[in-house]
């Protein structure tokens, strides 16, 4: 994946979002989108060798498309100012627990993965089984191959109060607050551009499987 390439068609798209400016330049998306899928498709393959619950991943079902869902939005412009993907069983219909890498018009790699916007009935039963145990919530958090990439959960649109049926002294009553359940990391491509873009971003989604396989219990939980 040509990086400095990418950065510079995201950054000339992020100041002529609009559709004439991308047709002009749709030769170069065309091959950036190429070599976006084959980094896709040898990412899905190194997860694989480690993440043994990954499940079936179409690369190119796995990427996001670069056009934009103005339908209820204030913001109009036509395309997103990043490509990204998702590695995971679509099979399971947003269910489980997936890795998730988009790479940003300021050269900005984010990386991570778990569970966003879980269903009602899967954010339940990962609270509870959280709340049932939580010896299992903490040997995660204390994993040393979790703690040196992430630095716990990211808190995104938390709670302020505990969910209805959780009191304030249950255990981990802040992880139960939380709406989602991921770790991310931001690296910046420009200051560090790496050697092999696959291996350092595989390096990142194999930190994550403690979360993955604690997460894949979670939302099998049904006591």
């Amino acid at each position: 994946m040509q990086v400095k390439a990418l950065v510079e068609f995201l950054s000339g798209l992020e100041k002529n979002n609009q559709r004439s400016w991308f047709v002009w330049n749709k030769p170069a998306y065309d091959l950036l989108r190429a070599e976006f899928e084959e980094l896709v498709t040898d990412l899905a393959a190194r997860v694989a060798k480690f993440d043994r619950g990954l499940g079936p991943v179409d690369p190119k079902k796995a990427m996001f498309r670069i056009y934009r869902d103005t339908r209820f939005s204030k913001d109009k412009t036509p395309y997103k100012t990043h490509f990204s993907a998702a590695i995971r069983d679509r099979a399971k219909h947003g269910l489980e627990p997936g890795y998730y890498f988009h790479i940003d018009h300021k050269g900005a790699l984010l990386a991570g993965g778990g569970i966003y916007q879980p269903d009602p009935a899967i954010l339940m039963r990962i609270r509870r089984y959280i709340a049932a145990k939580p010896a299992a919530l903490t040997k995660l958090l204390r994993n040393p191959r979790f703690r040196r990439t992430y630095d716990g959960f990211a808190d995104e649109d938390a709670l302020a109060r505990p969910p209805k049926g959780f009191s304030a002294d249950t255990p981990h009553i802040e992880t139960i607050k939380l709406r989602h359940f991921f770790g991310m990391i931001e690296v910046d491509l420009k200051r560090r551009p790496p050697g092999d873009l696959s291996a350092e971003i595989a390096r990142y989604f194999r930190d994550l499987l403690p979360l993955m396989e604690w997460l894949r219990t979670a939302t099998a939980w049904k006591r």
